[in-house]
């Protein structure tokens, strides 16, 4: 069903959602340079690194630039989505293995009450933020529509060049847009039809992971506006005061 040129389908709904936030930010990601791209705002900054130089215990890529991972954890606002695996009926030894921790941390997770502390999470630069939705993208393509055989964390080759990281990211984006478009309403509400091996994909009807996609681009894109934000405001550009050392 379209209204005036707008979609009200299910899968329409979260395309045009998604071509909008897509446009935005491409706008957004307009002239960025390698400086800024791999800027580190503060110690301790999750980024892409020369292998061996990478600072945290699960860095992958396949080339000579890894991205930096953290130990694995669940984190603070996914405990609603750990309670709700194990009410849909997810064992606590599938939810473990889903997050790659143990089960004495599912439990805990699920034995919490009451808000949970925010996570002290690392902050990171746009080379990561990007990296880091090119890496996830490139497997969801590879696990829904291409061979689902390559590990994910192997299929992106990042650089430390932004201009070159964009030209990729932007064709692994328009790339699964693209066969997106063509899911059929059955596909849509069949579970496991994404065998994506990190995350509950599999557990998942396809509309669910597309939706989860969106939220994904979305959440990473606008904090890659931030992070160009206080660039411009650290380098004193188009008159903004630099920010205090």
């Amino acid at each position: 069903m379209e209204i005036e040129g707008t979609r009200t389908d299910r899968l329409g709904v979260l395309l045009d959602q998604f071509d909008q936030a897509r446009e935005m930010a491409r706008v957004r990601l307009a002239g960025l340079g390698d400086e800024e791209y791999l800027w580190e705002l503060a110690p301790g900054c999750w980024s892409i690194r020369r292998r061996g130089e990478a600072v945290t215990p699960r860095a992958y890529g396949p080339g000579e630039w890894v991205l930096d991972k953290g130990a694995p954890d669940i984190p603070a606002n996914e405990y609603a989505e750990v309670a709700r695996q194990a009410a849909s009926g997810m064992s606590v030894v599938k939810i473990a293995d889903d997050w790659s921790v143990s089960v004495e941390r599912v439990e805990q997770v699920l034995a919490h009450t009451g808000t949970p502390e925010p996570d002290a999470t690392p902050i990171t630069t746009i080379a990561w933020r990007l990296a880091h939705l090119h890496s996830c993208f490139a497997g969801q393509w590879e696990w829904t529509f291409g061979e689902r055989r390559r590990d994910p964390r192997l299929l992106v080759d990042f650089t430390p060049s932004a201009d070159l990281a964009l030209e990729r990211f932007w064709e692994t984006i328009d790339r699964w847009r693209e066969d997106v478009a063509h899911v059929t309403d059955e596909q849509l509400d069949t579970v496991g039809f994404s065998q994506y091996p990190y995350g509950s994909d599999p557990d998942d009807p396809y509309i669910g992971v597309v939706a989860g996609d969106n939220l994904e681009f979305i959440h990473h894109m606008a904090e890659i506006a931030l992070l160009r934000d206080l660039w411009r405001a650290h380098s004193g550009i188009a008159g903004q005061a630099p920010l205090p050392e």
